[in-house]
Protein backbone atom coordinates (compact mmCIF):
# COMPACT_ATOMS: atom_id res chain seq x y z
CA UNK A 1 0.00 0.00 0.00
CA UNK A 2 1.33 3.24 -0.94
CA UNK A 3 1.85 5.80 1.63
CA UNK A 4 -0.58 9.20 0.70
CA UNK A 5 1.00 12.48 0.02
CA UNK A 6 0.57 14.93 1.94
CA UNK A 7 -1.79 17.88 1.58
CA UNK A 8 -0.09 20.37 2.89
CA UNK A 9 3.62 22.01 1.33
CA UNK A 10 6.48 21.59 3.85
CA UNK A 11 6.60 25.29 3.49
CA UNK A 12 3.11 26.20 4.73
CA UNK A 13 3.80 23.44 7.90
CA UNK A 14 6.96 25.68 8.99
CA UNK A 15 4.97 28.74 8.33
CA UNK A 16 1.84 27.09 11.10
CA UNK A 17 4.67 25.45 13.49
CA UNK A 18 5.94 29.07 13.93
CA UNK A 19 2.85 31.04 13.99
CA UNK A 20 1.56 28.43 16.17
CA UNK A 21 5.25 28.28 18.62
CA UNK A 22 6.86 25.13 18.35
CA UNK A 23 8.65 25.64 15.24
CA UNK A 24 11.59 25.10 17.56
CA UNK A 25 10.56 21.67 18.51
CA UNK A 26 10.42 20.97 15.06
CA UNK A 27 13.93 21.97 13.56
CA UNK A 28 15.62 20.41 16.11
CA UNK A 29 13.86 16.98 16.24
CA UNK A 30 11.11 17.17 13.53
CA UNK A 31 7.71 16.17 13.32
CA UNK A 32 7.51 13.47 15.29
CA UNK A 33 8.68 15.15 18.45
CA UNK A 34 5.86 17.90 18.12
CA UNK A 35 2.44 16.87 20.62
CA UNK A 36 -0.52 15.73 19.62
CA UNK A 37 -2.18 18.78 20.51
CA UNK A 38 0.42 20.67 18.58
CA UNK A 39 -0.46 18.34 15.47
CA UNK A 40 -3.81 19.16 16.08
CA UNK A 41 -4.05 23.34 16.38
CA UNK A 42 -1.58 23.13 13.14
CA UNK A 43 -4.62 21.20 11.17
CA UNK A 44 -7.06 23.69 12.75
CA UNK A 45 -5.39 26.44 11.67
CA UNK A 46 -4.64 25.20 8.00
CA UNK A 47 -8.66 25.00 8.15
CA UNK A 48 -9.43 28.46 9.36
CA UNK A 49 -6.82 29.73 6.67
CA UNK A 50 -8.18 27.75 3.71
CA UNK A 51 -12.02 28.94 5.13
CA UNK A 52 -10.93 32.59 4.73
CA UNK A 53 -9.44 32.37 1.28
CA UNK A 54 -12.53 30.07 -0.17
CA UNK A 55 -14.47 33.30 1.81
CA UNK A 56 -12.35 35.58 -0.05
CA UNK A 57 -12.71 34.16 -3.77
CA UNK A 58 -16.39 33.76 -3.25
CA UNK A 59 -16.98 37.59 -2.24
CA UNK A 60 -14.84 38.33 -5.79
CA UNK A 61 -17.34 36.61 -7.55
Amino acid sequence: MSRRRGMMSEGFKYELAKDLGFYETVKEEGWGAIRSRDAGNMVKRAIELAELQLAKQNNRS
